[in-house]
């Protein structure tokens, strides 16, 4: 009896810290479960939170949620900006930027506006100057073929190699939306190929007083094409001289009849803001590569005052498009807020 009774002590004895490693699994396994948990609502809030930017708005009550977590939200792609009304200082989140009057040269915003740096498919405003300049016939049919291909980054097009388009389609394509195999086309079809085009852009950049400028490539693929905003002012300056540009820059949109299509391809505009139709855009460049970040350059007339809008390095899809509602909201206010005060000293 007493043997039995010595036995069954050391089963007990045995059993416990495997019952305790039990209580313990679960516990971990609980505590992996609520941490899951949490890192999931917190995804959730940002994501919530991100489309509360897209959409232009900036909701307060968001940060109550966020102060609800103990940890960051990590999630958010987007910088957020609170909304604004223009009664404030601007701020914005390109990293380099400018607004000026086009009519007086008057500086109304500057930001970094001296600092070199790549400037991806606003390089196209310049490729379509020198098709132009050349005076080539813009009905010509050209072929897209395999040099037009991107070699350098792999982006990809919906122009085939082998399909014709008239010179005025690819200048549409290339700066409308922003097509690097239409760009690329109308560089290797100039008079003495493609590196004499590159030269012609170099020279025209010097010429119309581009002088922290340069271009390797017709499409702005290659980040050592480089500019600075202040540079960038007199690109649109010079671009806006030409209605070809000013007219395919504004199009919100336009179908094109390709070879191996059955249908007509609808091709839209890079620029939100000239297919939403709110704003009144004389000329828009819109550009993208990782050196560059989001970029955008812009002539436009707010509160009857055409100004010259340049935004470069901007990171986020939305930014940019933020950044030029804030600047129309903060000279709109300034304005009104002039002539308030004009008519009450009157």
């Amino acid at each position: 009896m007493r043997k039995l009774l010595l036995i069954s002590i050391t089963l007990m004895l045995a059993a416990t810290p495997a019952l305790a490693n039990a209580k313990t699994q679960k516990k971990i396994t609980t505590a992996k479960y609520t941490v899951s948990k949490s890192a999931s609502s917190r995804y959730k809030v940002a994501a919530a939170h991100k489309a509360s930017y897209s959409k232009g708005t900036h909701a307060s009550s968001m940060h109550v949620k966020l102060r609800n977590h103990a940890q960051p939200v990590y999630a958010q792609a987007e910088p957020v900006l609170t909304e604004y009304d223009g009664s404030g200082p601007l701020e914005l989140a390109s990293s380099k930027a400018l607004v000026i009057n086009q009519q007086t040269g008057e500086v109304l915003f500057t930001k970094n506006a001296k600092q070199s740096t790549p400037i991806a498919s606003v390089t196209k405003l310049m490729t379509a100057m020198i098709t132009l300049d050349a005076k080539l016939p813009l009905d010509e049919v050209i072929y897209i073929s395999d040099e037009d291909v991107d070699a350098l980054k792999g982006t990809r097009s919906r122009l085939s190699v082998g399909t014709p388009l008239t010179r005025a389609e690819l200048l549409q394509l290339a700066l409308m939306s922003s097509e690097n195999r239409a760009a690329s086309a109308l560089a290797h079809n100039y008079p003495g190929g493609y590196d004499a085009f590159i030269r012609a852009m170099n020279r025209k950049a010097a010429s119309i007083g581009m002088r922290a400028t340069q271009f390797y490539d017709a499409t702005g693929l290659d980040s050592n094409n480089v500019s600075t905003a202040e540079d960038l002012v007199h690109m649109v300056k010079a671009a806006y001289k030409y209605d070809e540009i000013r007219l395919a820059t504004t199009s919100a949109s336009q179908e094109v009849s390709l070879y191996d299509h059955v249908n007509p391809v609808n091709f839209v505009n890079t620029n939100a803001l000239v297919r939403g139709g709110e704003w009144n855009i004389g000329l828009s460049k819109t550009g993208f590569i990782n050196e560059a970040g989001r970029c955008l350059v812009m002539q436009a007339e707010i509160a009857s005052q055409p100004l010259i809008i340049v935004l470069l390095d901007s990171a986020g899809k939305l930014t940019r498009i933020g950044d030029a509602n804030r600047i129309r909201k903060w000279i709109e206010h300034n304005i009104n807020a002039t002539e308030l005060a004009e008519h009450v000293s009157g």
